[in-house]
């Protein structure tokens, strides 16, 4: 599809090669977990019922599966402080930056965020004690009919605060991109169930943001790009080949059964999430044309967000440890083979398989930056 890194010509599993599918003990590890998922759902009344679930009750019934972690968030989802904290180190810690300056689309002022004579906005901001999540990509999309109810998502712009005890807390919510009456501004001083549905509608809109912008957009469908150039471009006796092959194993099926049972015309995610269907691509798309090849590196892009002080935040810390023993690595392995640049490009197997990766992957765009 325009607009998307290009996909494998590869119909089913089955039209794969025999070294790139999973092996046999993959599949039945695969079709056990599902089965018995499966039969679960059915035991508890789940699969394929309808009924409206009217309180927490229900949930509690569905999330069974107990941990310290699911613990925690149960007893503390409502929380401001929590709800921050997800922002840093929860399932999309990618979006979060420091603000030095307030949007043109989002009219906040210091009345409306800090109690009168407290703190300033402007004072906090030069102090880098202020944050913005926004979620523009989302901004218009057609939404999904579920069930015969039009869905609701929306494009919200989320202000933080850090707290001098190191806590990162929402200060004001909008919901919608344009500035409007029937778009009011949402502060934790109002009536608490009006708070709990934005920051519910923030949530939700970081799910479609996550699942299709960072899971599927960068984690399946550029590793597809990666592999299926290795494969194409790199003889199996080459250092690079060697070195990333191991990585690359089981990503074209995995990423073939995603295609055919999560977002085709038919697919799980394309018929429960508020984005599937048209949505999906219209989302996929603007994540493609906003993304940079900085902003898969690690140390680039969390510089460029501005987040390298930021006291708990987790993510940052292990994340760029790992970062370090790769390089270190990968620099180990490679610099025996390459002694200078000149080595690198006077390799045209290389060449080709890293160009390959810029026309089928970030689609020949100078945009997105030099590989």
């Amino acid at each position: 599809m325009d607009g998307m890194p290009h996909c494998i010509k590869a119909e089913d599993p089955h039209s794969l090669p025999c070294e790139v599918r999973f092996s046999f003990t993959k599949n039945i590890q695969f079709a056990y977990t599902a089965i018995t998922g499966v039969i679960e759902l059915k035991l508890d009344g789940l699969a394929n019922c309808k009924k409206k679930w009217t309180d927490m009750y229900h949930l509690d019934k569905v999330f069974w599966h107990r941990t310290k972690i699911s613990e925690y968030v149960h007893e503390h989802w409502k929380d401001d402080a929590f709800f921050g904290y997800q922002f840093l180190n929860g399932v999309n810690p990618i979006l979060i930056r420091r603000c030095t300056a307030l949007p043109s689309n989002f009219p906040l002022d210091d009345d409306m965020v800090f109690t009168p004579g407290v703190s300033k906005l402007k004072d906090e901001m030069e102090k880098g004690n202020i944050f913005l999540v926004d979620y523009k990509l989302l901004d218009g999309v057609e939404t999904n009919t579920i069930n015969g109810k039009k869905q609701y998502l929306m494009a919200p712009l989320v202000l933080l605060h850090q707290t001098p005890h190191n806590q990162l807390k929402p200060v004001a919510i909008q919901l919608k991109q344009t500035p409007a009456d029937d778009n009011p501004i949402f502060f934790p001083t109002d009536s608490e169930y009006d708070w709990l549905m934005a920051k519910i509608f923030v949530r939700s809109a970081d799910f479609n943001m996550h699942e299709l912008n960072v899971h599927l957009l960068r984690a399946h469908l550029l590793a597809e790009v990666f592999a299926v150039s290795l494969l194409r471009n790199v003889p199996m006796v080459h250092p690079l080949y060697k070195l990333l092959i191991p990585h690359t194993r089981y990503t074209l099926q995995i990423n073939i059964l995603a295609r055919l049972l999560l977002i085709s015309e038919n697919g799980v995610f394309t018929h429960y999430a508020a984005s599937g269907g048209e949505g999906m691509f219209t989302i996929l798309k603007r994540s493609m044309s906003s993304m940079t090849y900085s902003s898969l590196c690690l140390p680039d892009d969390i510089a460029e967000r501005g987040l390298q002080d930021v006291p708990n935040f987790y993510y940052r810390d292990d994340g760029l440890q790992l970062w370090d023993m790769i390089h270190k690595f990968v620099q180990g392995v490679l610099g025996y083979y390459y002694k200078n640049d000149s080595d690198v490009q006077q390799d045209s197997e290389l060449q080709k398989w890293i160009s390959d990766i810029f026309e089928h992957g970030f689609l020949s765009k100078a945009s997105t930056g030099k590989l």
